[in-house]
């Protein structure tokens, strides 16, 4: 069901109470803060754009809601890449996936990982000395070289890849039991994962409550494995939604992101406390009644259309945000780590990354940035499929998967894509026509032609395998023997 209109509707709330002289203020602008503030990112997986009550979903979601209307709400935040370990080494390294040589979702058979020689959120955020740790699913690598713990978390429990690649996967026999990890030892293999929502956020607030009893700064990182299916709740939440189990799931991790709130309000820390939430990608639509809800937005994961890379992207911090801040410029997930630096008055990476600051927005000093740089580029693996400038987004020729026209998948069991859909050159105006339905490429030559020519330098940068190009700029993931 398409949940275009109360989406709407909810924008135009949010911004008619963002206008009102009674919402609270920041008691200091960003760099008159007495101390940086500390950071939680809640990443979680597989969760569609249409899920969540403040973007018009049939779930209820107060907790996730409130982080809306108490701080900033972006429409158009997108991910770099519609697909697990690649979004998640953007979010954490604020460069495009591909320039990492991170593609896909790693599983146990993939011999490379994120290059330990990169600077994550972690450890830039490490120099400043802050507290760093990460509970829930990592997918960035399994070898001890590649794991959190050597990439600038000094606490990690979870799993190393997606909760589906173990033994019980509806079609295929060919994975190993999923094991649990404490730091870098194997503590578990196939976990009982009705306890993973609830107890990632235990372990999470437990963190925050040593860090303040140690009088540190510090940045958690909980990339929640659900809602990916398999679908896991805990005997609380089971029924909770009346909606059955995908919603049960949603409602459970509202719960948690409860549990975190509630923890920064007890410890008096929530006004110089920054909590950023989003997503992963949009839903896995095969799975039908195991997946979410686009909101009316064409397509979901494994796709560069709205549905598979837009997500509702959430960030409080009362000391530095307004509250009821709607921000419609696009943003993507690399901009989180330079955004971070401005605010933890931390130093950049020396390697070139590709996000940019856009704390501007944030904190209400600009209402748009340097429209030189507002230009951003979506790869499948090394294909570039199509870029956005401000209210146009240009596909290039490729193919897709869809289930337009399938089966559906129900209880856990996956149906079939049609993999023979082709996208033309075609331009879509995503401020009127934020399904993609209307391709007006015939009517605005000039657009196509400008966004072309970025995407010719883009291209020189970073390679396109569909023109048979290689990036000058690619860095190669670590690589480990195959032995």
């Amino acid at each position: 069901m398409c949940r275009l209109r109360p989406i709407l509707l909810l924008f135009l709330l949010l911004e008619a109470f963002s206008c009102s002289d009674s919402r609270p203020q920041p008691s200091n602008a960003p760099g008159e803060l007495e101390s940086t503030p500390n950071l939680v990112v809640i990443f979680v997986d597989d969760l569609g754009f249409g899920d969540l009550g403040c973007t018009g979903g049939d779930f209820r979601t107060p907790n996730i809601d409130r982080l809306a209307t108490e701080g900033a709400f972006f429409t158009d935040f997108s991910v770099a890449q519609p697909v697990c370990s690649a979004s998640r080494a953007a979010l954490l390294t604020g460069c495009y996936p591909n320039r990492l040589g991170i593609h896909g979702a790693l599983g146990p058979s993939n011999n490379h990982g994120l290059d330990p020689d990169e600077t994550t959120l972690a450890e830039m955020l490490k120099e400043q000395g802050y507290a760093t740790a990460v509970f829930g699913k990592w997918h960035l690598g399994l070898q001890p070289e590649v794991l959190p713990t050597r990439q600038g978390f000094d606490h990690f429990a979870g799993i190393p890849y997606s909760n589906d690649m173990w033994p019980q996967h509806p079609e295929s026999d060919a994975y190993p039991p999923l094991p649990l990890f404490e730091q870098e030892e194997i503590v578990e293999h196939d976990p009982d994962q009705r306890k993973f929502t609830r107890g990632f956020a235990q372990r999470g607030v437990e963190f925050i409550q040593q860090s303040v009893t140690e009088e540190k700064p510090f940045f958690l990182y909980l990339p929640q494995p659900m809602p990916h299916v398999p679908l896991f709740v805990s005997e609380e939440f089971e029924g909770h939604s009346g909606k059955g189990l995908y919603g049960d799931v949603v409602e459970e991790i509202d719960a948690a992101v409860g549990m975190i709130l509630t923890t920064l309000d007890e410890l008096k820390i929530a006004d110089n406390t920054m909590v950023i939430f989003a997503s992963d990608n949009g839903p896995w639509l095969s799975y039908g009644d195991h997946a979410g809800s686009t909101g009316g937005l064409r397509e979901g994961k494994g796709t560069v259309f709205e549905g598979g890379v837009r997500e509702p992207l959430l960030m409080r911090w009362p000391n530095g945000i307004p509250a009821g801040r709607v921000i419609r410029e696009p943003a993507m997930a690399i901009d989180i780590l330079p955004t971070i630096a401005t605010f933890a008055h931390a130093k950049l990476p020396e390697r070139t990354i590709d996000g940019r600051d856009i704390s501007a927005l944030l904190t209400g000093a600009s209402e748009s940035l340097d429209p030189n740089h507002q230009y951003y580029y979506w790869y499948n693996r090394n294909e570039l499929h199509a870029m956005r400038s401000g209210r146009w987004k240009l596909h290039f020729p490729h193919g897709y998967r869809t289930m337009n026209g399938c089966e559906l998948g129900s209880g856990g069991m996956p149906g079939k894509y049609d993999y023979s859909a082709k996208t033309g050159l075609e331009l879509y105006d995503l401020a009127t026509d934020p399904k993609e339905q209307h391709d007006v490429a015939a009517e605005y030559p000039r657009v196509v032609r400008e966004l072309t020519s970025y995407a010719k330098v883009m291209r020189q940068r970073l390679g396109d395998r569909l023109q048979d190009m290689t990036g000058s700029e690619i860095r190669e993931p670590r690589k480990f023997s195959s032995d």
